[in-house]
């Protein structure tokens, strides 16, 4: 029944709704995440996991892991539930799963993109295929779940 309600909430996640964010302030680009989590800017977005300016309308992943992208917003209560997740996920997923998290408020073109328009929206983004979305905050059962399933890891 759990997989059943998790995937048919990815279902109704998958249309992307929009949001807002201005260019960023994480001037360096960490390569690697190795048990914590990542801030992205639009710059650091492009070398990590897709170059959107290069490949407009083919979805081509550059990463080397399958990733979690946390768009969330510091006012946000739901995406302060979601956070210390993110940060148990990336200890749990060391070396197998990068988590990244946008900032809406500070990077409006990467919520654009991705048409975010409710938060917390978190991305699952495969080595292969494309990236889903899903929107509100979940449990960390439904994350691992999301984990097995969409990134194929086990």
């Amino acid at each position: 029944m759990k997989k059943l309600t998790f995937f048919l909430f990815f279902l109704g996640a998958l249309t992307f709704n929009a949001c807002s964010g201005n260019a960023g302030n994480n001037d360096g680009i960490k390569e690697t995440n190795e048990g914590e989590v990542v801030h992205l800017t639009a710059e650091s977005f492009q070398k990590l996991v897709w170059d959107y300016k290069k490949n407009p309308n083919d979805w081509i992943f550059v990463g080397d892991q399958p990733c979690i992208i946390d768009f969330y917003a510091d006012w946000c209560r739901p995406c302060k539930m979601v956070a210390p997740i993110m940060v148990e996920l990336s200890n749990e997923y060391k070396g197998k799963v990068r988590i990244y998290k946008v900032n809406t408020d500070e990077q409006r073109e990467l919520a654009q993109l991705f048409n975010v328009s409710s938060i917390p929206a978190v991305l699952f983004v495969p080595r292969s295929g494309k990236p889903q979305m899903a929107v509100g905050a979940m449990q960390k059962p439904a994350y691992i779940d999301a984990i097995k399933n969409v990134l194929q890891v086990k």
